[in-house]
């Protein structure tokens, strides 16, 4: 049960440095790799050629032509989990390049620099399979739908 985030460029880390905040506050392991579908295709390929030994999920961030998750959804059965970036055009192209995949290599697309959402989505999956995870989930729900009654709160006692 672990994950791995793989940014196309150092400039996409602090993306992935979200990511790896929210997985750390729930305890999943998980590693962080800076290759390009462009740049270092022979190794991406061999990462998610290679990725079900390690690892149960990839989260795959990329800007402007963002093939990045493509490429790697193209040789694993792994899922994958894909974060456009908005490294131009507002990340509508990254956007577009992550969502049109063909039939046959489905990449999950997240919102534009959503890099939270994909590690959360990531522990969707893995919860699958794990209770103690679907309980962690429910509370961070849980967590979450308390903050806006709070804030609502606050808003009505002005």
């Amino acid at each position: 049960m672990k994950i791995a985030i793989v940014v196309g460029s150092d400039s996409d880390l602090k993306y992935a440095q979200e990511a790896s905040e929210v997985l750390k506050s729930f305890d999943i392991p998980h590693e962080i790799f800076i290759l390009s579908a462009h740049r270092t295709p022979y190794e991406t390929i061999d990462l998610a050629k290679n990725a079900e030994k390690e690892y149960s999920v990839i989260i795959a961030m990329a800007g402007k032509a963002a093939h990045l998750p493509g490429i790697i959804a193209s040789v694993t059965t792994l899922p994958v989990i894909g974060v456009p970036i908005s490294a131009s055009l507002n990340g509508l192209d990254s956007l577009l390049s992550i969502c049109q995949m063909p039939t046959g290599v489905p990449v999950a697309t997240m919102t534009i620099d959503g890099a939270k959402n994909a590690a959360l989505f990531a522990i969707e999956i893995l919860s699958l399979n794990n209770q103690n995870l679907r309980e962690k989930l429910a509370k961070y729900k849980d967590d979450l739908r308390k903050a806006v009654l709070d804030k609502n709160k606050k808003l009505r006692e002005g």
